[in-house]
Parts: C-alpha cells; sequence; structure tokens
C-alpha cells in the first residue's frame, strides 16, 4: 500500500482521460482500481461518486466517504443533495444544500440547486430567492434560468416565466431542455387562455409558440380550433392543413378540417375527411357524430341515426349523441306524442343519473322584485336565434330594465355585428364556451340567476347538461327548439296557442307556457329591399320555391311538391340552400324529383348567397312552400318580408306547427293545410289566382310589421308578464316568506 494518501498525476491518468470522454464505466473501474491502493484518497472516493451517479448507479454513501475525508470541499454536500432530492429526501437535500453553502456562499450551483429542492417541495417563494440568487452570482447559469421559469410558472407569473426560459435559450439556442419548458409553458399558458375566454391573448400565445416550434401539433391543432371559433375558417384551414402534413393520420386534425370544410359548404370535402379519421380509428366517436352531422344536412338520416347509434354502442355515456340523435328525430314524423316524450325521456333520465339536481336555494323567493334571467345559447350572431332576439332584447331593455336584469352566458367565440347589438341590450354578457358544466353551474349561481333560459334544446353547442344540474331555482326551454329537452330540471317550454294547442302536452316532459299570440319576435333585415313584383306575371309560369336546409326535403316532402307541380302545368321549383353548392348533392336531388316524375328543365337548384342576395332571390318566388314536419322559421319571416307568401302544413308536434303560428299571426289562415291533400289543394287554388297573389304580395310587408310577430315592444310586454307570472307560481310553490323589500337588479361583476 502506498505511504501518501492521494495517487500521483500520471496514476490519475486514465482516470481523468475517461472522466473527459464520459466513459464513465471506465472512470469506476478505474477508480476503483487505484482506491485499492490509497483508500484513503477522498478525490478518488469524490471521483467514483461521480461515476457512479453518472450512470445512475447508488453513490449516496461512496460521497458520504468522500465527505469525511474531504470535509471543506462544497461540491461534496452539493452533489449528495442532488442524490437526496432525487430520491424525494428533500429535507435531507436542503440540509446538505445549506452544507455546501456554509462552506462555499458564492457557490452559484448549490444556491440554484437549493432552489430547485426548495420547489419540489412545494416552497415556492424561497426557491424563487434561492434561484435569483445562484443567477446573481452566474447570470450564464442555464439551468437557472429553467428552473426559475418553472417557478415562476407555478406561482402564476406566466410573463416573467416565459422571459426567464428565453433568457435560457438567448444562452444555449440548442438547450433542448429549455425548448421544451418554454413549448410547454406557451402551450399552458395559452390552454388557459382560451378556457378563461381570453381568445385574442390565446391565440397570440399559441402563434409564439408555433414561431419557435413550427411543427407543435397540438398548438396548431387548438390554434386552428380558436380561429375556426371565430368564424375565421380559411386561417383554421391553413393550420389544420399544417398539422396533417407532419401526420396524416392525425384524427383530431381530421376531424377538425373535416368541420372547417363543413362550415364553409364544402360537404363532399368534409365527408372524405371523417371518412378517413374513422378508418384511421374506427372506435373514433368524434368523427362518428362529424359524419352523422354531415350525412343529416344532406338528407340522409338513415345514415345518420346509423352513425349516432354506433357511437352509443361505443361509449353510452355520450350524452351529445344521444342530443343529436334527438335532433335528428326532429325531421321525420314521430309515432305518437307519447314515443316523442319517451325518446326525450330517455336522454333526461341518462343526465339525472350522472348530475343531481340541485333542489334549494337562498330564501330570495319574492314574487314582485327585479328578476335576473339568464340566457343560455351558441347562437348569439348572426343566426336565426340572433334574429329572434335582437328586437326583443332592445325593447326589454327600454321597458323593463328596473324590473329585468337579462344576462347573457355565450357558449360560443363567434361574435359578429349582431353580437355588439344583443350585447348593448343586457346587464351582462358572459364567454363560457371553454367552462365546464360544474364551473358555468358555479358562476350563474354567483350571479343570482332566477330565472334560466334554454335557447337551444338539441341543437348544436346546446348546455342541456349544466341546465339538469339546475342552477337557478326556475328554468325554461325556448325559441331555439319547439320540443322536448327531456330535461327534468327544465321547468317550463314557452310556447304559443298555435303552435301548441291543448292535448299537446303529452309530448312534453316540461310544462308547457302559451305566450298569448305568438312565441316568435322577428327582427327583420336592414337595409329593407324593395318588394319586387309578382314574377309569375312577366315570365307567364308560377314558381314555387323553398330556400330551406336541404336536410328538411324529405321524401314525403319531395313527393307532394312533384304531384303539385304535376298539377299546376308549366310550374317550376326553385330551390335554393348552401347544400347545393355540392355538384354530387345537386345531382342527387335532381336524380330524387326524376323518379318522382320532375324533369332536369322544371328544376332551379342553387346554392348560398350572402344574406341581401339570398334575400333579392325571393323576386324570384311567387309562392314559398313550407316542408314538413320541420318548417321553416327565419326562412318563412324572410320570404315573407320579401312579399312571398308561405304555405305550410299543420302537423302534429309543436315543431311541425310552426309554420301555422307564422301564418295565423298574419291572419291567413288560407295559407295553412289540414294535410297533405289540403296542401295540394290550397296551392292550386292560390297559384290559379294571380291578381290576388300580386295583391298580397305588396301588402305582406306592411301586414308582417303589423302583426306580433314584428311587434317588439308589444311581444316584450308579453314576454315579461310571463316570466313574472312564473316566477310568482315558482313563489306560491315554494311558500317562501316576503323579504323586507325587493333588491335593485345589479350587473354581474365580469
Amino acid at each position: 500500500m502506498s505511504a501518501t494518501r492521494d495517487p500521483s498525476p500520471l496514476e490519475l491518468q486514465p482516470l481523468l482521460l475517461s472522466f473527459n470522454a464520459r466513459r464513465y464505466d471506465e472512470m469506476e473501474r478505474a477508480a476503483r482500481a487505484l482506491l485499492l491502493s490509497f483508500p484513503d484518497s477522498g478525490s478518488l472516493w469524490k471521483a467514483l461518486g461521480v461515476a457512479l451517479q453518472a450512470q445512475g448507479k447508488e453513490a449516496i454513501e461512496t460521497l458520504r466517504r468522500a465527505r469525511s475525508l474531504l470535509p471543506d470541499d462544497a461540491e461534496l454536500p452539493s452533489n449528495l443533495g442532488n442524490l437526496l432530492s432525487q430520491q424525494g429526501r428533500h429535507e435531507e437535500a436542503l440540509s446538505c444544500y445549506r452544507d455546501a453553502l456554509a462552506l462555499r456562499p458564492d457557490f452559484a450551483e448549490a444556491h440554484g440547486n437549493l432552489g430547485l429542492a426548495l420547489m419540489r417541495a412545494g416552497r415556492l417563494d424561497e426557491a424563487q430567492s434561492c434561484l435569483q440568487h445562484a443567477l446573481q452570482l452566474k447570470p450564464g447559469f442555464v439551468e437557472a434560468h429553467c428552473n426559475l421559469g418553472l417557478v415562476l410558472q407555478r406561482l402564476g407569473r406566466m410573463d416573467e416565466a416565459l422571459a426567464s426560459f428565453e433568457r435560457a435559450l438567448a444562452l444555449k439556442p440548442d438547450f433542448a431542455a429549455a425548448q421544451s419548458l418554454l413549448g410547454k409553458a406557451l402551450f399552458d399558458a395559452a390552454h388557459a387562455l382560451a378556457a378563461q375566454g381570453r381568445t385574442d391573448a390565446a391565440i397570440a400565445r399559441y402563434q409564439q409558440l408555433l414561431r419557435r416550434q413550427p411543427q407543435h401539433l397540438p398548438a396548431l391543432c387548438n390554434l386552428g380550433l380558436l380561429q375556426q371559433g371565430l368564424g375565421r375558417l380559411a386561417d383554421a384551414e391553413a393550420l389544420y392543413r399544417r398539422g396533417l402534413a407532419l401526420d396524416p393520420g392525425a384524427t383530431e386534425l381530421l376531424n377538425n378540417l373535416g368541420n372547417t370544410l363543413k362550415a364553409q359548404g364544402r360537404l363532399d370535402e368534409a365527408l372524405t375527411l371523417y371518412r378517413r379519421a374513422i378508418a384511421a380509428r374506427p372506435d373514433d366517436t368524434l368523427a362518428h357524430g362529424n359524419l352523422a352531422a354531415a350525412l343529416r344536412e344532406l338528407g340522409d338520416f338513415d345514415g345518420a341515426a346509423h352513425g349516432y347509434r354506433r357511437i352509443l354502442a361505443l361509449q353510452p355515456e355520450q350524452r351529445w349523441a344521444h342530443s343529436d340523435l334527438l335532433f335528428l328525430q326532429c325531421h321525420l314524423e314521430p309515432d305518437t306524442a307519447a314515443a316523442a316524450r319517451a325518446a326525450a325521456e330517455g336522454y333526461g333520465a341518462t343526465l339525472a343519473s350522472i348530475t343531481p339536481a340541485r333542489d334549494s336555494w337562498p330564501d330570495a323567493a319574492e314574487p314582485a322584485r327585479c328578476l335576473r334571467v339568464g340566457l343560455v345559447s351558441a347562437d348569439l350572431r348572426e343566426h336565426p336565434v340572433g334574429y329572434f332576439l335582437q328586437t326583443l332584447l332592445a325593447a326589454l331593455a327600454a321597458q323593463a330594465s328596473d324590473r329585468l336584469a337579462l344576462l347573457i352566458y355565450a357558449n360560443s367565440a363567434q361574435h359578429d355585428g349582431l353580437s355588439a347589438a344583443l350585447k348593448a341590450s343586457v346587464s351582462g354578457w358572459r364567454q363560457v364556451q371553454g367552462m365546464s358544466d360544474a364551473q358555468l353551474a358555479a358562476q350563474i349561481e354567483a350571479d343570482g340567476v332566477d330565472i334560466l333560459i334554454d335557447l337551444s334544446g338539441h341543437t348544436a353547442g346546446n348546455r342541456l347538461p349544466l341546465f339538469a344540474r339546475k342552477p337557478a331555482p326556475l328554468q325554461l326551454s325556448w325559441l331555439g327548439y319547439c320540443a322536448s329537452t327531456g330535461v327534468a330540471a327544465i321547468d317550463y317550454v314557452l310556447s304559443d296557442p298555435w303552435i301548441a294547442p291543448p292535448g299537446t302536452e303529452a309530448a312534453f316532459t316540461e310544462r308547457l307556457w302559451r305566450l298569448p299570440e305568438s312565441f316568435l319576435c322577428f327582427t327583420p333585415p336592414t337595409p329593407a329591399l324593395p318588394v319586387a313584383p309578382l314574377p309569375a306575371a312577366a315570365r307567364g309560369h308560377l314558381t314555387f320555391g323553398c330556400f330551406n336546409k336541404l336536410n328538411k326535403l324529405n321524401d314525403a316532402v319531395l313527393r307532394l311538391w312533384a304531384e303539385l307541380l304535376a298539377a299546376v302545368p308549366g310550374s317550376r321549383l326553385y330551390l335554393k340552400n348552401a347544400q347545393l353548392d355540392i355538384a354530387s348533392t345537386r345531382a342527387g336531388l335532381q336524380a330524387r324529383l326524376a323518379a318522382l316524375g320532375v324533369p332536369a328543365e322544371r328544376l332551379w337548384l342553387e346554392g348560398a348567397s350572402p344574406r341581401a342576395d339570398y334575400l333579392r332571390c325571393y323576386a324570384n318566388v311567387d309562392i314559398a312552400l313550407d316542408p314538413f314536419p320541420y318548417p321553416g322559421g327565419t326562412t318563412s319571416m324572410e320570404a315573407l318580408w320579401m312579399g312571398v307568401p308561405v304555405l305550410t302544413l299543420a302537423g302534429t308536434t309543436p315543431l311541425s306547427r310552426q309554420g301555422v303560428s307564422i301564418m295565423q299571426n298574419l291572419q291567413l289562415p288560407d295559407w295553412v293545410a289540414a294535410d297533405r291533400a289540403d296542401y295540394l289543394a290550397l296551392a292550386q287554388r292560390h297559384a290559379a289566382d294571380l291578381p290576388t297573389l300580386a295583391v298580397l304580395r305588396q301588402d305582406l310587408r306592411a301586414r308582417l310589421l303589423r302583426s306580433p310577430l314584428c311587434d317588439a315592444p308589444r311581444f316584450a310586454t308579453h314576454f315579461e308578464a310571463a316570466l313574472r307570472q312564473l316566477w310568482r307560481r315558482h313563489c306560491d310553490e315554494k311558500k317562501a316568506p316576503n323579504q323586507s323589500g325587493p333588491p335593485a337588479c345589479v350587473s354581474p361583476q365580469a
């Protein structure tokens, strides 16, 4: 054995060469060999500890032996602390780092390691202080910049965290850990901002991330979704295509691109993408749902129903598929009212089994006080729901702001000029599209909403699972869906005497409340385009028209219209909708009508147009034909506004009687058919009387403006009275004691 404690530089050379080459297994062997001759060499025990630590081997006892031999070496307690910290032994690690700093107060790495250990122990403020001290001592300490960024991120100081990661990359651009941390921080920040409804800020973060990491697939996907939600469809499409160029089988991107193309009316391309997604992942319920929705729009109800049932077979808990299936059934004649109700009840029972409804609220059941009324919808924009709300909300703001505080819960980021007009008429507006049902229920409860109104039913973007929680003491459904939701926690459906005559109660799980005249109040288009003369007078033939979506034109509808064309010689059928932009869809519709005896020369098929151009197209229509059992709403009102009378068929369900309500409120009962034979007879009679048609055409707009359908102040009075009466009934049922005084209407805090 050597008389000296440490080997000579020459003896150390193989060990040092292995260390410099990072061949730690060789370094370990060299250290062990030398320790046979120099067992008390602290530097050899330290070298062995470094070699073991680098290989992930147990090194704690080795470093402790080295530390006992080199008590003044600050690196040893720091390295020992690293090992203990990795094993979760945070308190022992903290003690080691402090020992290192006691030996060498300017030891930047020990300050950094102490900060990291404190962060792992959840002591974030102390961790921040240690890491900042480390950086004062060593400004180029890349790892400390990264760890400080992590601490700041956990403290919620995202901008400072991002700056720390940016500094780390400025010092070492190829530092993979910093690149990953910055990417994750930007992604997490964007995701959190989107969940808060801060869409523009979220977009900026995703764009910042993609400038650094242009192949970040989740960022491409999420940024595309945000742009899509804002209606920036070309931007969304470009982002999804970038992602698919990187991963052609990414089902989420295939679905999202399909939805973007579908929103642009490019249904044939969308169908291809949905089918690609299903081929890549046959159990992808989202792709099955998207395909089913597209098939529904094209009128392929069997294909759509198969898709929704496939989803429910794969994942019965997918409530949205059940909801979409119920909406699909609105396009078909129900066997009985009881059958329609039973289908809705099944959905409601599923919701109730998952989320119990709240059954008690703070005692605020004062019948006469100012009511806080919440409206929940994804359609508060240029959309039929928006058109029917605009003048009503303005009238309520003018007439009842001291008695009703209206709060909007907008479940879509899409915002346009109509959204701004709606927002100007209410006390509060919340963007809620990123909120869970539990979060939104808590917000509604915090806002003190008395009456919560669903404006969607089972249409797209609905929040029916929220309503199942019953976040407000009184809940209604109105406007967007003329059928039962099936949700037991929704108390009433607002209707009118025409869509819901006595006997229709059996179709609803909710109680019916009939407004006295109409359940609709239409906002006329602006500017008011002139009404054109009767086209038949100049053309010598009658043109029937329908501008409703293709999915409303079922086989029974086309069969009846084919009979009508045969009964009115020379007449033509003008059909216009977005689906007819697709050549294959036009050809398919032509083939369906040809099979019914309608030649192509008697058809005029046209795709979508901007709204003003679309309205001008009514100059080519003499009589508008309402489909069944899903009639027009906005489409019928627009036809009437442009002077075109609408022939409708009275069905057996409230939805199928929507046209009845419109025409009866115009005092035009001879445009309401009792059955299909009557529909055919009335159409022939009106088509044969061009002088009367011409007079009616010039009178219809004035008649519409005089009617309850466009009298917003009158409708607002009825609407407010209904809410007040329903609230009084609720108070009576709860038998709540009167309060000392009615609280004022207060806008919610943003």
